[in-house]
């Protein structure tokens, strides 16, 4: 009989976000009258339309491919020049950042690019991952193999967490131990917390001196109105040996359902075979890409490539104008409520302290159950999670501003 992969059965429960759909739905099923009531700020997924500039350009390159002299079939695996060429001087070499054309691979999204990114990378790495965390960064390892059972709390054995918490802003120290993959997200999701210059810097110099490989995941860069706040990795100096960059085009262009993401790897990033021989990641890359991956539609690539234009640009800054005044007014709530309030002001989350002695899921279910509002419960991002939620800011601001009321209806109630 074929054999399965066992790795998949050390897997917890479901995936943190159908999980939460799933609940909703019982809860909709056992009181349909409410159905139309639910506003829902659990997942980060958008509300807002696609930009003008976007849909106008994916008009013009669908008509192309109506053209037997202007269609296109399977294009180049790794991302059309244009739009290579666009992300590398609108993102980094504008801004003062060496990241050549080549060094960027266009993809459907960055959950994808964090979670395929292991097909380069060995057994025996030991990871490292923050909690609490995107939980893409702990299943897709589990599901490679590279830890061993969880515990009753949760936590993977053969996996280094390093816990962030209120005390060190989210963001943790680098390790007393040597560890090869780091995962880090600034701005954080699901905290909302920025690194600082400085702490990305102690960590670009701990994994030069380590031999270690940063997975950076910045794809909620364009939230960042600190100019103090690096929005790359490769603002640090020495990052181009060490880090691989994620962004997305998901949420400051609204591609949710569009997809289209990239991942920046540096020719000059190495790392060792097994015989201890240093080899650069960028070629193994490619060939994965080309290998197991047919790359984005024209059409979506020919949008992703008008959000650089003046209109692109303006159409972004004016949706994450929208999205970060929702954040505003989310935080302000939780804050006049006496929550103990992170994130929500240089990314589209607000996370919060639960009140009295509510755990997280408890805080969900209170909040759907009275309130007819979705969250997302801190412990489905780890056990550094547990006692505090998650409230996304992407929504209506009508829906946000009927959200700020309902809170207070819960809150208040502790």
């Amino acid at each position: 009989m074929a054999k399965l992969n066992d790795n998949y059965l050390k897997l917890k429960a479901g995936y943190l976000f159908p999980e939460i759909g799933r609940r909703v739905q019982a809860f909709t099923d056992a009181n349909p009258e409410v159905a139309g009531d639910i506003i829902r700020c659990g997942i980060g997924d958008v509300t807002e339309p696609l930009p003008a500039a976007a849909r106008d350009a994916m008009k013009a390159a669908v008509d192309e491919l109506g053209e037997r002299s202007s269609f296109r079939g399977y294009g180049p695996e790794q991302g059309y020049d244009f739009l290579r060429t666009a992300i590398a001087e609108g993102d980094y070499r504008g801004r003062g950042i060496e990241v050549a054309d080549d060094e960027i691979f266009v993809s459907d999204g960055s959950k994808c690019d964090t979670g395929n990114i292991l097909d380069i990378f060995g057994p025996g790495n030991t990871i490292a991952i923050t909690d609490p965390v995107y939980p893409v960064y702990v299943d897709t390892n589990v599901m490679a193999g590279n830890t061993g059972d969880a515990d009753a709390s949760g936590a993977y054995e053969g996996i280094h967490y390093m816990p962030c918490t209120a005390e060190n802003g989210f963001v943790p120290a680098v390790p007393n131990e040597k560890v090869d993959l780091i995962y880090l997200c600034y701005p954080n999701n699901p905290t909302g917390a920025t690194a600082t210059r400085e702490q990305l810097t102690n960590w670009v110099k701990y994994a030069q001196a380590n031999g270690s490989i940063i997975l950076y995941d910045a794809a909620y860069q364009a939230f960042v109105g600190d100019d103090s706040i690096p929005r790359s990795i490769y603002e640090i100096d020495g990052a181009r040996e060490c880090a691989i960059e994620f962004r997305s085009f998901s949420k400051n262009g609204g591609f949710t359902g569009v997809r289209c993401a990239f991942t920046v790897v540096p020719k000059t990033l190495l790392a060792e075979t097994s015989t201890g021989e240093k080899m650069p990641l960028h070629p193994l890359w490619s060939r994965r890409q080309s290998t197991k991956f047919n790359s984005v539609s024209y059409p979506v690539q020919r949008a992703a490539e008008a959000l650089y234009s003046e209109a692109g640009k303006a159409q972004i800054s004016a949706l994450i104008k929208h999205y970060m005044g929702n954040a505003k007014l989310l935080r302000e709530a939780c804050t006049a409520l006496g929550l103990n309030v992170f994130g929500g002001e240089n990314a589209p989350y607000v996370w919060a302290a639960c009140p009295g002695s509510i755990d997280s899921w408890g805080m969900f279910d209170k909040m759907l159950a009275e309130a007819k509002v979705v969250i997302t419960p801190g412990a489905g991002f780890g056990a550094a999670g547990e006692g505090f939620f998650r409230i996304s800011a992407f929504n209506s601001r009508e829906n946000v501003e009927e959200v700020c009321r309902r809170l207070e209806t819960v809150v208040g109630s502790f």
